[in-house]
């Protein structure tokens, strides 16, 4: 019994450690966005962690500045709908909420404030599907702890839920096209098929038609 309860906080923190998550490193250019694609399912919570250094000429090493800005704006591709659009410091984090389902566009840009511009290298981690966090508890004992993680763990298995009926409805959307495509495509060799036999019989019938003349002659 002891043992169960023991293992329990530790499956329950593996779970939540089990989510959608992307991290990478690029490199920006003088106002010039890095833009690139996410695909989301509506009513879902985006949290990104993104790290920028600027090179340093005489440390001749990458150093984060707090000089430097960065611009982060998320639009729908769908409708070009801005979901959110703010300048952060070199080092911070930012948050959204999906309204629609569908391709969502996250661009970065770094911002100079009229100094010279230099190589930007950025690190970001996107995590997807973050659960929202319960603020109505506030009591810090092992016991909310706990029940706390629960709650956040049936944030994200919602989340997997949306996810995954959201991946059913595009996998129907693809199988309907499919099927037209294949009806049409049928119909469309059909036809191919009644014109050629068509073809067959007229020139059959202008071929008999001319050696009988020609017998006749």
């Amino acid at each position: 019994m002891f043992a169960r309860i023991a293992i329990l906080p530790l499956l329950v923190a593996f779970l939540l450690a089990a989510r959608s998550a992307t991290a990478l490193y690029f490199y920006l250019e003088a106002d010039t966005p890095k833009c690139f694609l996410e695909e989301l399912p509506n009513d879902t919570v985006v949290v990104g962690h993104y790290m920028t250094e600027e090179w340093d000429t005489t440390l001749q090493r990458f150093v984060v500045k707090d000089d430097m800005g960065i611009h982060i704006s998320v639009r729908e591709v769908k409708d070009d709908h801005v979901v959110t659009s703010s300048r952060g410091p070199p080092e911070g984090k930012f948050a959204f909420t999906s309204h629609e389902a569908g391709d969502h566009r996250i661009c970065m840009q770094a911002k100079f404030d009229g100094r010279p511009a230099v190589q930007v290298r950025m690190h970001l981690d996107i995590v997807i599907g973050d659960a929202k966090p319960d603020n109505s508890h506030k009591d810090k004992s092992h016991v909310n702890d706990l029940a706390q993680r629960v709650r956040d763990l049936n944030a994200k298995l919602r989340d997997i839920r949306k996810e995954q009926q959201y991946q059913r409805e595009r996998e129907a959307q693809f199988r309907d096209l499919s099927e037209l495509t294949n009806s049409r495509a049928m119909w469309w060799s059909s036809l191919q098929l009644i014109t050629l036999l068509g073809a067959c019989v007229w020139q059959l019938r202008h071929l008999r038609g001319f050696f009988e003349d020609k017998k006749l002659r």
